[in-house]
């Protein structure tokens, strides 16, 4: 294989804090808890939006083994403070049953800003996700790929599901944090640019005109970070089971590292219209990886596994070049085992008819405790 340039990776991820008794949101953590994560991670955590939200990245990893080893430690870690204060962290992109209404802004100049900027869909914002950053030194790379890889977006999102419940309500919908997060202006899948000085003139055009402050209110599905040198994927839910974290982190970087294989042969992967690309992101939004992709070279509805087989062999060559052919071949456990949504989904339906609403929610927030720290 022609020598590629280094492709690392860093993961975030952020989690939900909830009380081990009532199972609801944890409102206002002790200040405590902060402090201490803090110390025991320095430079590793970091507050969300709300109060009841906590985020964690790994440094930049050259394969998705290293990702592995700190996450379990980030996990492991955040889950052990968080007990100290009876609470625990669940992995899933919403709480199965809390108001937005009822939560708090954390106090840091960003979000109180973003909460006077952006209203009650701010407010709305009680989502979690998972960001994979690409490190891709060269700017026009970046844009070339990001052009690229947003093919590939709904594939990735239809194997990370995690939020079908809403406010206490099934909503008929695997991935709902996408229905919350696209209420945010400049979100959703990017615009094509021809260089990375044609995406620059897009953001400079908002700067310029006092909307944004800078490349970080650029919300998109996938982006080059305005901080770092990445091509960051933030269209995934948060994977409630590690491994499945993992198995999409190993795609994306696959994915990227055979579309750079492809530009060393003056190949070029198609860029289909942003209108079929939203039909199956909704398609992923709506049905998780239960009801198939269109795949538009043959103009058909193609079933999750098929579409993960067929991926698994594409990314064959690239997985074993990134040490990574485990994970990506994980994938087909997932379409065999199902998504957290899914999981989720089941656990309610078996327990709401004997045990009834309220406790078939809260089995759901236990099985979500349990399995953020399974395997650790």
């Amino acid at each position: 294989m022609t020598q590629l340039p280094d492709l690392t990776i860093g993961i975030e991820e952020e989690y939900l804090l909830v009380d081990r008794d009532s199972r609801d949101l944890a409102t206002s953590p002790p200040d405590a808890f902060m402090r201490e994560c803090e110390k025991q991670l320095p430079g590793r955590v970091a507050n969300e939006l709300m109060q009841c939200q906590v985020e964690v990245e790994t440094s930049p990893c050259r394969t998705v083994g290293e990702a592995r080893q700190e996450l379990q430690f980030l996990r492991g870690t955040i889950a052990a403070i968080a007990g100290q204060f009876g609470l625990a962290p669940i992995a899933a992109s919403t709480h199965p049953k809390a108001d937005w209404a009822d939560q708090e802004v954390t106090h840091k100049a960003r979000y109180e800003g973003l909460a006077s900027d952006l209203g009650v869909v701010a407010g709305r914002m009680l989502i979690c996700g998972m960001h994979v950053h690409a490190g891709i030194k060269e700017p026009d790379l970046r844009i070339d790929l990001m052009n690229q890889m947003t093919y590939f977006l709904p594939h990735l999102l239809a194997l990370s599901t995690s939020s079908p419940f809403w406010q206490g309500r099934d909503t008929g919908l695997m991935s709902y944090r996408l229905s919350v997060f696209d209420s945010l202006p400049r979100s959703g899948l990017p615009d094509r640019f021809d260089s990375y000085v044609d995406y620059r003139n897009c953001v400079d055009h908002l700067v310029k005109a006092g909307v944004i402050e800078n490349g970080t209110k650029i919300w998109w599905d996938i982006r080059p970070s305005e901080n770092f040198p990445t091509l960051e994927s933030r269209v995934t839910d948060i994977c409630t089971r590690l491994e499945d974290c993992l198995t999409i982190a190993a795609l994306y970087q696959c994915l990227l590292h055979m579309l750079m294989r492809l530009k060393s042969r003056n190949q070029h992967w198609r860029i289909y219209p942003r209108t079929l690309v939203a039909e199956n992101r909704w398609r992923a939004q709506r049905y998780g990886i239960t009801d198939g992709l269109i795949d538009f070279g043959r103009g058909e509805l193609v079933p999750a596994s098929l579409l993960v087989d067929e991926l698994i062999d594409l990314l064959a060559e690239d997985a074993e070049a990134l040490h990574c052919t485990d994970e990506i071949a994980r994938a087909r456990d997932i379409v065999r085992l199902g998504t957290s949504a899914q999981m989720q989904r089941k656990i309610y339906q078996q327990s709401v008819e004997q045990a009834g609403e309220d406790q078939a929610l809260r089995n759901v927030v236990d099985w979500l405790i349990a399995e953020t720290v399974a395997g650790l």
